[in-house]
């Protein structure tokens, strides 16, 4: 057990399926899994690790944001030997090619975080994830059918801005959207060795202002929730 996470050593698999609502991570397990079992509740960041077609697999809420998903993902690396971790989340679109419910694969990111600076001196603004997971992620796609996007993308310490930048970050580093958890996931796999990819929902966009429901976003998410899910039978 850590100081964050309950479960004992045995209690999570080799991979990680990561919402950032523990919520979603409930909805995950409840329904795909065979025979969940809630392995965490500490500060109530939901974590289950049940079956998938006969696969061992861990869901489990990262919380909001680079601090947050940095302390879950470090434990998950180190603490607990987990070997692979797909974030799946929602992003916000940069530029009007990008349509709501659209899927990306997230290759790199850039951010102005500190996160890494103050992690291990890294002054490192892209981070990038797994390659092998990527391709399996991919290759996954293209059996399903479903359309994916590789993107670069912005890793946000800020929600809400007084002045959006949006524009300058698509046309200095071509970031298609915005998130806020990636880059500190990647990293902490960089340091320790693991592997780390990301899956992103369009929910909305800063260029046109279109958004989605509460209730569409739970529907379309099913997509980018699957797609994690069979990837993981890869691994």
């Amino acid at each position: 057990m850590t100081a964050h996470i309950e479960a004992k050593k045995e209690d999570i698999a080799k991979t990680v399926i990561m919402p950032g609502d523990p919520l979603r991570a409930k909805f995950i397990a409840e329904t795909y899994l065979e025979n969940p079992r809630l392995v965490n509740q500490v500060r109530g960041m939901l974590a289950y690790t049940g079956t998938y077609k006969g696969k061992e697999i861990t869901v489990m809420g990262s919380g909001m944001g680079m601090p947050s998903i940095g302390i879950y993902s470090y434990e998950l690396y180190k603490e607990y030997d987990v070997e692979n971790i797909i974030r799946v989340g929602t992003a916000g679109s940069y530029t009007k090619d990008l349509n709501l419910y659209d899927l990306l694969l997230v290759q790199k990111c850039y951010s102005e975080s500190s996160f890494g600076r103050t992690q291990n001196g890294s002054e490192d603004i892209f981070k990038e994830a797994n390659f092998a997971l990527n391709f399996h992620i991919q290759e996954t796609a293209n059996e399903l059918g479903k359309h994916l996007t590789i993107a670069t993308i912005h890793s946000s310490d800020v929600f809400y801005k007084e002045q959006d930048n949006y524009e300058e970050l698509y046309q200095k580093y071509g970031c298609l959207a915005c998130e806020m958890e990636s880059f500190a996931l990647f990293h902490n796999a960089s340091v320790l060795g693991k592997k780390a990819a990301c899956i992103l929902t369009i929910s909305d966009s800063l260029v046109t202002g279109e958004e989605t429901t509460s209730e569409e976003r739970q529907q379309s998410f099913r997509n980018m929730m699957e797609l994690a899910l069979e990837t993981t039978l890869k691994l």
